[in-house]
């Protein structure tokens, strides 16, 4: 049985991806900084809870000793924990203050590397082994010049800039490892908490409807693509 891990999973996108890995047949690891939530989270969807926080190298380093102690394997590992900072003067407007751009880039980019170095050891003994990088149109050079997509008029310079990076990691690891397919996908515009609202304050579409096309990504054969940017209708331009 093909094994999935996904960081930031507790809710939102992370949450509903769970939720079809595990209908898709899939063991789950749940992963989420806070343990009631993420146990929670993992005993309505039938998955498997792991503390895990993406800034932490320990915390990290714990959470995949638990999956290879378990003998469960890891076949796929979907990147999704990411965070925005809003300005408390302005709640429309990123903080732009230092140590907020370096919480941004430690969660949504450092933390991709601690984590896919962390499971490499366990996915390079699968058989069909899959990273997945939620990362943003946001974050394409495409898109953001393209003046057909929302990502062209909306500012979003240290979230957008993160997702660029995302974007590049995916690349070099799909360059640096064939054995293994990494993409990267834009999940749409998702109404999810993102940027410290309400749940459901951030506009968008369900999360249950963003979730399908990362699902998809997750659930890619030994024959699909890596070293690309997906969306819902397919490649998405740099």
């Amino acid at each position: 049985m093909t094994t999935a891990l996904i960081t930031g999973a507790n809710k939102g996108l992370g949450k509903e991806t769970a939720r079809l890995l595990v209908e898709a047949g899939l063991t789950v690891w749940l992963g989420a900084r806070d343990e009631a939530r993420g146990r929670a989270a993992a005993e309505e969807l039938g998955a498997r809870f792991v503390q895990l926080d993406v800034t932490d190298d320990a915390s990290v380093a714990a959470a995949l000793a638990t999956v290879e102690e378990a003998g469960t394997g890891l076949d796929v590992l979907v990147n999704n924990a990411g965070i925005a900072r809003r300005s408390p003067a302005d709640p429309r407007a990123e903080a732009m203050e230092g140590p907020d751009v370096l919480a941004v880039f430690d969660t949504n980019v450092v933390g991709i590397v601690r984590v896919t170095q962390a499971a490499l050891p366990l996915l390079e003994r699968s058989a069909n082994p899959v990273v997945v990088n939620v990362s943003s149109a946001l974050g394409s050079f495409w898109a953001t010049h393209e003046p057909s997509r929302p990502a062209s008029r909306f500012p979003a310079i240290v979230y957008g800039s993160s997702k660029a990076a995302v974007s590049m990691l995916t690349v070099q690891y799909a360059n640096a490892r064939p054995g293994i397919r990494f993409n990267a996908v834009e999940p749409g515009i998702t109404a999810t908490e993102l940027g410290g609202g309400s749940p459901g304050s951030h506009p968008g579409r369900p999360a249950s409807e963003s979730a399908r096309v990362v699902a998809r990504l997750a659930l890619t054969g030994p024959d699909g693509p890596t070293g690309t940017f997906q969306e819902d209708a397919g490649e998405l331009g740099w």
